[in-house]
């Protein structure tokens, strides 16, 4: 059999590495990096989903204990009781943290914000609809405690005040944290661990949930978060912008300000590169 000349093999090693580097290629590392991060993020919960679901008894002690711990303390302070049913029946309800993420949408889009409200409705809707899924499939009951101090209709794994917190937190802490400068920055992270956690508290100090749906509700929330966010870097690194970190917020370039009588940088135009200066401007300089 004859065999290729070694130019022509070379011409074809050349080609296959070209292919392999493609944006193809790239598209492909993105999303396996994808994948395989929101598999990582989702084994948490499902590992706490089987415990709850083979009531699990270490588990089971706990949410018992608890429970009962809680609701002791809150049957001698009625005033106590009060407070947490503002916190998680006004202040932290899902519909307020809906009104709000709705908000920033509306705001978004009037920015031309595009991609950032994309992403944002999809992780609150993806969020929404999921939790209230996984509600229906596993259909654990609520806490049935002697003279209940609050009272809470559906299923009770996962906790959807827990769920809406830790995803409308994260959208809001990670469209916004741009418009904050740095040195600020460690308040509103403050805000929303402080938000996800107290609303984890309320639901279970009111004798609603038990430890473990709070605690499969943050975890399926980190979930949804994860994989619309990873999504979210694959578009951006798409459109020709750079990797960002958290500490950055998704979209740096929403805190471009306008600065003297240039025009405002979209914050979703692609970075413009140097060009070259051409004849005629140089001949004018």
């Amino acid at each position: 059999m004859a065999q290729r000349p070694p130019r022509s093999r070379r011409r074809t090693a050349r080609s296959f590495l070209a292919g392999c580097s493609g944006p193809d290629a790239a598209f492909g590392t993105r999303l396996l990096l994808t994948v395989t991060a929101t598999t990582v993020v989702t084994v948490p919960f499902v590992l706490a989903l089987v415990l709850v679901e083979s009531r699990w008894p270490p588990l089971y002690r706990l949410d018992r204990d608890t429970a009962e711990r809680l609701h002791r303390a809150a049957l001698e302070d009625p005033g106590r009781v009060r407070v947490l049913g503002f916190l998680t029946d006004v202040l932290w309800d899902p519909v307020t943290m809906r009104i709000l993420v709705a908000a920033l949408v509306v705001w978004l889009l009037r920015r031309r914000a595009w991609r950032l409200a994309t992403w944002a409705a999809v992780t609150a809707t993806a969020g929404a609809l999921l939790g209230f899924l996984t509600k229906s499939v596993v259909e654990r009951a609520r806490p049935h405690l002697p003279d209940p101090v609050a009272h809470a209709p559906g299923f009770s794994f996962p906790s959807g005040h827990a769920m809406t917190a830790m995803v409308s937190c994260a959208v809001l802490l990670l469209v916004l944290l741009p418009l904050v400068p740095p040195a600020w920055r460690p308040l509103p992270w403050a805000l929303a661990v402080t938000s996800v956690l107290g609303v984890g508290y309320t639901r279970v100090a009111l004798g609603v949930h038990w430890v473990s749906d709070v605690v499969g509700g943050w975890l399926l929330g980190l979930v949804v978060v994860t994989a619309t966010t990873l999504v979210f870097e694959a578009w951006r690194a798409d459109s020709g912008h750079r990797r960002t970190g958290l500490a950055e917020g998704l979209e740096p370039e929403l805190s471009v300000t306008r600065r003297g009588n240039r025009p405002r940088a979209h914050p979703e135009d692609p970075p413009r590169r140097a060009g070259r200066v051409s004849r005629g401007d140089g001949n004018r300089r």
